[in-house]
């Protein structure tokens, strides 16, 4: 009888594809759009973060559950994922009186405290006694176009799966 001695096959496993706990790296680049069609291209970026725990955009997350090392996409992130929605009924008109005149400048966003609560806006008008404001967000409407790649994929330890847990939850109270 003769022995023969072969390699064992190692088959396709979970960890070969994104999937919950694992450690993803990906490289990007993003550009941002305005409403009023201005583009602003961010320098590549790499960022590693572990895949389910550490949440990323939903387009993001959809678009990379299941991909492997290496892929490659191009994905449009609409402004409520990113910066939320442009609401026009948070422009209004308020009266001039009580802020202070030096810092109201057309195109400028006005900062001040009242009673202990930050009051920040954008003028948009300048009027006789009152003036226009617009109270969304500085980058409500924006929306964004990524070109991503897939670097790695790995099993996270349950060491990375809990520290990426405590930071997504100091994130989601405002702490990171």
């Amino acid at each position: 009888m003769k022995l023969v001695l072969s390699e064992p096959q190692v088959p396709e496993t979970a960890m070969d594809k994104i999937a919950q706990n694992t450690a993803v790296t990906i490289r990007y680049t993003m550009k941002t759009e305005a409403a009023r069609g201005e583009f602003k291209e961010r320098p590549e970026e790499e960022v590693r973060f572990i895949f389910g725990v550490e949440l990323q955009v939903p387009t993001l997350e959809k678009a990379l559950e299941g991909s492997t090392a290496g892929q490659k996409f191009s994905l449009q992130i609409p402004p409520s994922e990113i910066y939320g929605e442009h609401d026009p009924s948070l422009i209004r008109e308020i009266p001039k009186k009580g802020l202070i005149k030096k810092r109201i400048r057309e195109g400028e966003f006005y900062r001040q405290m009242k009673m202990g609560s930050l009051v920040s806006f954008k003028v948009l008008e300048i009027r006789e006694d009152t003036v226009r404001v617009d109270f969304n967000r500085p980058m409500a409407g924006i929306s964004a176009s990524i070109d991503v790649e897939v670097v790695a994929i790995r099993p996270a330890s349950e060491a990375e799966i809990a520290a990426a847990r405590e930071n997504q939850r100091k994130k989601s109270i405002g702490c990171g």
